[in-house]
Formats: C-alpha cells, structure tokens, sequence
C-alpha cells in the first residue's frame, strides 16, 4: 500500500512538472509536424493543436500552466502581426515562438517587437527548433540568420553597412560586424581577416558593449532594426 502511494505521488509530481506545448497553424499537415517534433525534443511532453487563433485563445483560456506556443505568423486571413500581438497579450510571461515561411526582416523585427521570444522558418530544422525553444525558455530571443544567408547568397565581403550604428565601431571592430552579419563564427571572422581568434572575440565583445547588447541574437535585432542587412539578390 506504501508503494502504491508513493507511486501516486509521483504520477502526481510528474503531472504537475510536465510540459504543455501549443502549436498553431491553419494547416493540419504542418501542424502536426511541428507537433510530432515537439514531441521529439520533449518526450512525455503535451502537445496541443489549433487550427485557428479563437481555438488557440479558447485553449490558452483553459490551460493557464502552457509552457511554450509555437504560432503561425499567417494564420488564417488578415491575423498576420495582429494575431501574434493577441497571442502575445493573451499568454502573459508564456513565451511565444513565431513560426513562419517568410524570411523578410521586417517580419521578423516586427514579431520581435511585439514580444514573440523568437522567429522560426518553417524550412528549419528539428535541431533548429531544438535550439529556438531552449533560448524560449531561458528567456532569450532566438532569430534566424539573415534571409541573404538563408538563401546562401551572401559574398565572402558582405556589403558595407551604414548609418549612425556602424559609426560607433572602430574600422576594424565594422569588419567583424560586417562578418558577424553574414553569419560567420569567431573562427570563420579570424581566418577571413587574418587575425587569431582570440582577437575576434575581443572585438566581438567590444562591439556588443557599444551596441548595448549581450549576444549575437541582440546584435541581430539592433543591426535588423536600423536597416544593416544586406539585400538577398
């Protein structure tokens, strides 16, 4: 009888500690693949489903402990930013990923703004999406790489950004930003520019500290917001 309690007790600990994940998208297929690869990174996680904002809002309603929403940022017709805005009021401090076909930056900024904890193309990886949902829940904002490197578009010397952000930066401090851009790593921006990496990580940090950021997503978001990304061809 002890041992059946116990094990009670722990059903009802496990109950209490599990995650609940909502996924919303106007499409059933797409759904239940972000569903099922949900399920993958959280085994014995809840996974709900919505097809439509007022579905999801009704089930955001009757299930205040959800732990991440994944939404669809062209959900149904004319929601588009203003659902995300409803999604995001609704849930509180449950984080919000924008799920999404369209790599447009200003998409993405505007999402961002509005409180989503992140952008994610539906061309991503599970690995991705692994990746975008541990930031979530940490309370970091996870952003996908400019579209022209999405696009495997972007040169080995991306176009020089400008404007009042770079003219903060040192000449070679706006080389690593420029680099830093383009999605390369430390070790990439160090054998481009012929320096040790150590030396790029220094000029990383010193960049961040002018932008008054405290990582490369944020750098993201500044560069984003004041027009730095090159154009895709």
């Amino acid at each position: 009888m002890a041992f059946q309690l116990q094990t009670r007790g722990n059903e009802r600990i496990s109950q209490k500690n599990m995650k609940k994940f909502l996924v919303v998208d106007d499409h059933p297929i797409v759904r239940h693949g972000f569903a099922l690869s949900v399920r993958e990174i959280h085994p014995g996680a809840e996974v709900l489903e919505a097809g439509s904002l007022a579905d999801a809002t009704d089930i955001v309603a009757r299930t205040p402990d959800l732990t991440l929403v994944l939404f669809d940022l062209q959900l149904g017709q004319g929601h588009g930013q203003d659902g995300v805005r409803h999604m995001v009021e609704a849930l509180g401090d449950t984080p919000l990923l924008v799920i999404s076909g369209s790599d447009e930056v200003a998409d993405i900024v505007d999402s961002v703004r509005l409180g989503a904890r992140g952008y994610i193309l539906k061309t991503s990886s599970t690995e991705v999406l692994e990746h975008a949902i541990s930031l979530a829940l940490t309370g970091e904002t996870f952003l996908p790489l400019p579209r022209a490197v999405l696009a495997g578009t972007v040169t080995a010397q991306p176009t020089r950004p400008s404007g009042q952000l770079v003219d903060r930066l040192t000449g070679r401090q706006r080389d690593v930003f420029q680099l830093l851009l383009a999605g390369n790593s430390n070790k990439e921006i160090a054998r481009e520019l012929g320096v040790l990496e150590g030396t790029v990580k220094v000029h990383v940090r010193a960049i961040m500290q002018k932008l008054g950021v405290r990582n490369r997503t944020q750098v993201a978001v500044v560069a984003a917001r004041s027009g730095c990304f090159p154009e895709s061809e």
